[in-house]
């Protein structure tokens, strides 16, 4: 088993969604003792999309330039990641009442079309099929699921337009109201996790 351990919240050791996908690797480690981790930590900056990548990447010219051949080295980089793992661990911290601004850059370098989706005539198709997502969201005033938890539902749908429809939550929510009743509930999704 591989495993790819996402985490990009900013508040470091006080982070629950961090504590979150390290209780999650630990728990898929002991199950799968054979298991490889990759740990990739977004807060350390992912670069956003822009008018620079997409003609790196997206337009792929014959002759890149120095430049080019970084974007895309850095682009194929965190894609290559996703495409070896067999479960991808991805911390989930809300803010705002959506993802880390690092989370939807790395969202945004690894949506390649031919290389993680393709269109067909039926439409989009994920290609990175056969995989396991679990996700470690933690928010503190956000209920997981709510009507104004627009990150949730967003990273499902992401992973699932690159081909990732097993996936699945452990989350803490309303920390901010009651903690011990969140980090419970967090708790009992843990336990309750096939590893």
């Amino acid at each position: 088993m591989n495993i790819l351990h996402i985490d990009s919240a900013i508040t470091g050791d006080a982070s629950v969604s961090r504590k979150l996908t390290a209780d999650i690797v630990a728990k898929l480690t002991a199950t799968n003792p054979d298991a490889t981790v990759t740990y990739r930590d977004l807060n350390e900056g992912v670069p956003a999309i822009d008018t620079d990548w997409f003609a790196a990447v997206r337009m792929a010219p014959a002759n890149p330039t120095p430049e080019q051949q970084a974007i895309v080295a850095t682009s194929d980089a965190y894609l290559a990641e996703v495409q070896a793992a067999d479960v991808l661990v991805i911390g989930l911290p809300i803010y705002n009442f959506t993802l880390t601004a690092q989370l939807k850059n790395w969202l945004d370098q690894i949506a390649r079309a031919g290389k993680s989706f393709r269109y067909t005539a039926e439409g989009p198709e994920g290609l990175l099929k056969g995989k396991r997502a679990i996700i470690g969201y933690a928010a503190a005033g956000t209920p997981f699921g709510s009507d104004i938890d627009f990150a949730s539902s967003y990273l499902r749908h992401m992973l699932g337009f690159i081909g990732i429809t097993d996936v699945e939550f452990v989350a803490a929510d309303r920390l901010a109201m009651d903690r011990e009743a969140g980090l419970a509930r967090a708790q009992e999704a843990l336990e309750k996790l096939a590893a």
